[in-house]
């Protein structure tokens, strides 16, 4: 449930122990994380040893957690303003890790309907979307079953508010908030280290200092396309079988977007990345 200074609070039918990893996960090269089902074995003082770690269904070095079943991507409706090409990152990063994203679209009290529904409506149709007002808790119910019975951690850009939305959902998490900077205008990072809250209806809700891997787009060329759900759906329906979607003729992608079944800022950020991933390979 939570990692510190070489400690490990593991949680048990038995309740929560302390353990020390066996020291054959540090010569194996092995980091334990938060979220891994393991194997413990209680001493005579009543801490524990970890023996063994079960297979993981995914992971992450940076923040080091294992075994998420849905990312709640969090972006501001404003202050900060929509980075859509890093939400779209944290996207592509879940469809990777075979992780269901949802995404969440904050501080919607700072912004008029008109506004907010441009932002839903990029991604309408893609991916469940749900719009809250952290500060006043307006929406925040509708995260619920996202949450029950799945292991959920909160992604996006820092000063978005995912740890206010996190203590609107589950009080006892209690976690620091931080406000956005009025200089640079993005949040102050307020978790320090990874712990698992449990949720309602057997949830689990991850607290995190927030994803930095999100920065290198770890897709290629050749399957980029298979993490961008609307251009996925149209696989198979260009002229060439190995179609990048970019300026090739009779290309189903591209007529999408002109016929409007795909949001042009999708596309744009779509484009985008081919781009970065292209310049990435060149240097």
């Amino acid at each position: 449930m939570k990692g510190i200074g070489g400690f490990y609070y593991v949680k048990t039918a038995e309740g929560v122990f302390q353990a020390k990893g066996r020291g054959i996960f540090k010569k194996e090269g092995i980091t334990l994380m938060v979220g891994d089902v393991v194997d413990i074995e209680v001493l005579e003082d009543g801490d524990a040893v970890i023996n063994s770690i079960a297979p993981r269904k995914n992971q992450f070095i940076r923040p080091p957690i294992a075994n998420i079943d849905r990312f709640i991507v969090v972006m501001a409706a404003t202050k900060p303003k929509p980075n859509f090409a890093i939400i779209d990152k944290f996207l592509i990063m879940a469809e990777m890790h075979h992780i269901e994203p949802v995404l969440c679209i904050n501080k919607i009290d700072l912004v008029k309907e008109k506004k907010l529904q441009e932002i839903v409506d990029i991604y309408s149709g893609v991916y469940p979307v749900v719009c809250v007002s952290g500060a006043s808790g307006e929406g925040v119910d509708a995260l619920k079953p996202y949450i029950s019975g799945h292991r959920v951690a909160f992604a996006g850009p820092s000063g978005v508010g995912k740890s206010t939305i996190t203590n609107q959902l589950i009080p006892q998490a209690n976690m620091e908030t931080g406000n956005v900077s009025e200089k640079t205008a993005r949040g102050k990072h307020t978790t320090r280290h990874v712990e698992i809250f449990e949720a309602f209806d057997d949830g689990y809700v991850f607290d995190t200092p927030g994803f930095t891997s999100f920065e290198i787009l770890e897709a290629d060329e050749e399957n980029l396309s298979d993490f961008y759900p609307e251009i996925a759906r149209m696989k198979g329906q260009c002229r060439f079988d190995n179609c990048r979607h970019m300026k090739e003729p009779d290309c189903r992608v591209q007529q999408a977007v002109e016929a409007g079944e795909i949001h042009p800022l999708r596309y744009a950020s779509y484009v985008a990345a081919m781009e970065e991933i292209r310049y990435r390979k060149k240097y």
